[in-house]
């Protein structure tokens, strides 16, 4: 038999951690002499042996006791449940996992979670991990990524559209960081890799907010114009309330729109400072996109149906629309200026076709990013054509 002396040592002191230490090597049934000076010392060891499910003898006449080890399964822990493995992801996360590290042993009784996105079929890609690490690796400070402080001198009516772009990006980023933190909340932390994803995804929309509220301050006193067709185009991507249809409708079609149109920006833009944070949240929306198109075909594959549902979803938002004036013509105009460089009737004229030739070119990367996810040539074609004329 085993022996440990705790000296004066008390249960309220921490001598329930020698024990413990004690007890590892020995098979239930085995014994440990426990002994000490601690006043209460039996009374303790005895309460603490019943509640791990050990057995327990006193000593006659002396401090402490015998303690008997029990089975692995009793106690405390009797009916524990293990969240399943750390290297697996589970098909369905119980709601009483709660917010247990994936692979935890989870007592039995722990309190039941309301996460609403609960299943690997609702959530999971399998590009969720990479994506992570790689936009963690890849952040960057406003404050230093970004040449604030490089000369440029712009016309003023160049510099107001500049203006009226950033306005337009802020309103839109606002609402890419609204949709992701709202599903952010409803994932079950077992896909810890998807609610980490779409936390970074909305950190990122707050540094674009940032960046661009900070352009178009640059050189005004005010921001540019908010239209109501903007703003109800706007809505249909805040008020969507499942999880795959936002995806598709944010990230697949509106994200992927939207990175076109940086790369316009960053091509076009009229001063280093435009140019420089366009490229950079182009950048982050990348990896926003990625992960849509990615999570979107793999659930399309695991269940086909899922087409249906996002086709839907497409059409309907169409319908809310069409009545709405789209892209205002405030920020259309503003794109023609910035890619004309100049007001000859020239550099308009090729202004307008740059324009032009963006949409166009939206429209090709939303048809490409649809039928990655599983539709046919035809279908994605006209969902494409049917995506809000406001681009996101």
């Amino acid at each position: 038999m085993k022996h440990l002396d705790l000296e004066s040592l008390g249960f309220d002191e921490g001598a329930h951690l020698l024990v413990k230490h004690a007890l590892v090597g020995l098979r239930p049934g085995e014994r440990l002499s426990v002994t000490g000076a601690a006043p209460s010392l039996t009374v303790h060891l005895r309460a603490w042996c019943r509640g791990l499910g050990h057995g327990f003898e006193p000593h006659s006449g002396d401090q402490g006791g015998v303690v008997r080890r029990g089975a692995a399964d009793v106690g405390r822990w009797r009916g524990a449940d293990l969240a399943g493995s750390p290297d697996d992801v589970a098909e369905e996360a119980p709601s009483h996992w709660g917010l247990g590290a994936r692979g935890c042993t989870v007592e039995a009784g722990a309190p039941e979670y309301g996460f609403a996105l609960r299943s690997r079929d609702e959530v999971w890609a399998e590009d969720a991990p990479r994506l992570y690490a790689q936009g963690v690796a890849a952040q960057w400070d406003p404050a230093t990524a970004v040449p604030w402080d490089a000369p440029f001198d712009l016309d003023d009516e160049v510099e107001d559209a500049v203006v009226q772009v950033m306005t337009y990006l802020i309103e839109n980023e606002t609402a890419a960081l609204v949709v992701p933190a709202r599903f952010a909340s409803q994932v079950h932390p077992h896909y810890r890799e998807v609610l980490q994803l779409l936390a970074l995804q909305a950190a990122d929309e707050a540094r674009h907010i940032e960046v661009f509220t900070r352009r178009a301050l640059l050189r005004r006193e005010r921001p540019g114009l908010s239209t109501v067709g903007g703003q109800a185009s706007l809505k249909t991507l805040v008020d969507e309330r499942e999880f795959a249809e936002a995806t598709l409708l944010l990230s697949v079609l509106g994200e992927g729109s939207f990175l076109v149109l940086l790369h316009f920006l960053h091509e076009h833009g009229p001063d280093p400072v435009t140019r420089e944070i366009c490229r950079l949240a182009a950048q982050d929306e990348a990896r926003h996109v990625a992960f849509g198109v990615s999570h979107l075909a793999e659930q399309a594959r695991r269940a086909p149906a899922l087409l249906g549902r996002l086709e839907s979803c497409v059409r309907r938002r169409h319908d809310a629309l069409a009545t709405t004036a789209g892209l205002n013509e405030e920020v259309f105009d503003a794109l023609v200026v910035l890619a004309a460089g100049s007001w000859t009737s020239s550099a308009l004229r090729e202004g307008w076709k740059r324009v032009q030739a963006l949409e166009r070119a939206m429209h090709q990367g939303r048809k490409l990013r649809l039928a990655r996810i599983g539709f046919d040539d035809a279908a994605a074609e006209e969902l494409a054509g049917l995506h809000t004329r406001n681009f996101m």
